[in-house]
């Protein structure tokens, strides 16, 4: 099965604790996606009394869609990742054989 072109964005907030949230979340991240060929930038902020940390992942991953990366996620994260998670988007691209320009191939 190829890789499809993978792009994530995660919103994760709680109570203000005075910084230290990036840490945390690379790490979550990390054992989330062990093996992946997956990359991300964090950006933490503080926001009405919460640490935010928005986490933008892009890469490329062996899922086929939005709903194959759901079901990974439901089922590999660990309870404080779905404590901390406010958000989510995902997009999948799968490659598809071919040029895909000229529509016969």
């Amino acid at each position: 099965m190829m890789n499809s072109e993978t792009y994530i964005d995660f919103i994760f907030a709680r109570k203000q604790e005075g910084g230290g949230f990036t840490p945390k979340i690379d790490s979550l991240l990390k054992e989330l996606f062990p093996g992946k060929r997956l990359s991300w930038y964090l950006e933490e902020k503080v926001s009405e009394g919460a640490d935010v940390v928005i986490a933008e992942i892009k890469g490329m991953s062996p899922f086929q869609s939005e709903d194959e990366a759901i079901e990974f996620i439901e089922t590999n994260a660990h309870n404080v990742f779905w404590e901390y998670l406010q958000g989510y988007k995902i997009f999948i691209y799968p490659n598809k054989r071919g040029c895909n320009s000229c529509g016969t191939h």
